[in-house]
């Protein structure tokens, strides 16, 4: 199986990475750059330090006090707003998502996110009849927008009820409707649907490496990724669906999420499997995740 390198275009989301390196990236959001920490960016700047300052109109600052937290604080320039929006495009959808800058350096958007939502419309919108998507650890819900106006009915599961209610606004924000939102551990809701019977016809998987549940559920993903995607393989209509797959793990290779879906996957259509990522201006190319899609 080849794996993939797959980057989203600037006419498919207004997004841009405009410069990288020593654990930073520079990127524009819209009309707004942005500079936040990066590991995974272990190479020198391109840019100048002065240029990066000049450009950049938000900050982000980690705690000094807590080395290992992602806690920190934005400083701005005198214009930048707390909230704004990015348009994403694909063929007959035109989405807008809030923007917003968090205490986790977060800002409502992984923008790479946009090759996985192409491949969700498609799936939709020429195989699938009447289709259930079930988004698992969901976040603001950029797959779960794509999924609605694409015609299917989205049950959109997270266990931070904030980042549900920012799902919920975005949701409205483009005039639909319809969307089932569940503040719950992921684990548990799986499992719950497996015993009541219930199939989808999508499932769309983007887990962090660690996280906790409403009810201080702990998840890691080494230790329960695999049990996840074997209760998934229940979930899904034999007949047709298809899987998303996201892992953003430092370390974590493409081959791990093909051998994850292999493992319980033997049956289906087609299948991708390969890396997510963005180059900047210089032309040095930012991983950003691990992907897997199937269609059964």
């Amino acid at each position: 199986m080849t794996m993939q390198l797959i980057t989203p275009t600037a006419t498919n989301i207004e997004y841009e990475l405009i410069d990288s390196g020593n654990g930073e990236k520079l990127e524009r959001f819209g009309k707004y750059n942005l500079r936040r920490p990066e590991p995974q960016a272990v190479w020198g700047k391109s840019l100048s330090e002065n240029d990066w300052s000049l450009i950049a109109h938000a900050t982000f600052k980690k705690d000094k006090g807590h080395v290992e937290s992602e806690k920190g604080e934005w400083v701005l320039k005198p214009g930048m707003p707390g909230q704004w929006t990015v348009t994403y495009r694909w063929k007959k959808i035109n989405l807008n998502m809030r923007m917003g800058l968090t205490s986790f350096k977060h800002v409502g958007l992984f923008p790479e996110q946009a090759s996985n939502w192409n491949f969700i419309y498609d799936q939709l919108i020429h195989k699938i009849d009447n289709p259930k998507i079930l988004n698992l650890f969901a976040y603001t819900g950029g797959a779960s927008l794509v999924a609605r106006a694409a015609g299917a009915g989205v049950v959109h599961v997270d266990s931070v009820r904030p980042v549900i209610n920012w799902a919920a606004e975005n949701m409205a924000a483009n005039h639909l409707d319809g969307i089932q939102w569940v503040v719950e551990d992921v684990m548990k809701f799986v499992i719950r649907e497996l015993r009541r019977g219930k199939k989808y016809q999508g499932i769309i998987l983007d887990p962090p490496a660690f996280g906790h549940g409403p009810a201080g559920e702990r998840w890691i993903l080494e230790d329960s990724i695999d049990e996840l995607i074997k209760s998934c393989r229940m979930l899904l209509d034999p007949q047709e669906s298809f899987l998303v797959l996201n892992l953003y793990s430092m370390g974590f290779s493409s081959l791990i999420a093909e051998n994850l879906i292999k493992g319980y996957f033997k049956d289906f259509h087609t299948s991708e499997f390969g890396e997510l990522y963005f180059p900047d201006r210089s032309g040095k190319n930012l991983p950003l995740g691990v992907f897997a899609r199937i269609s059964l």
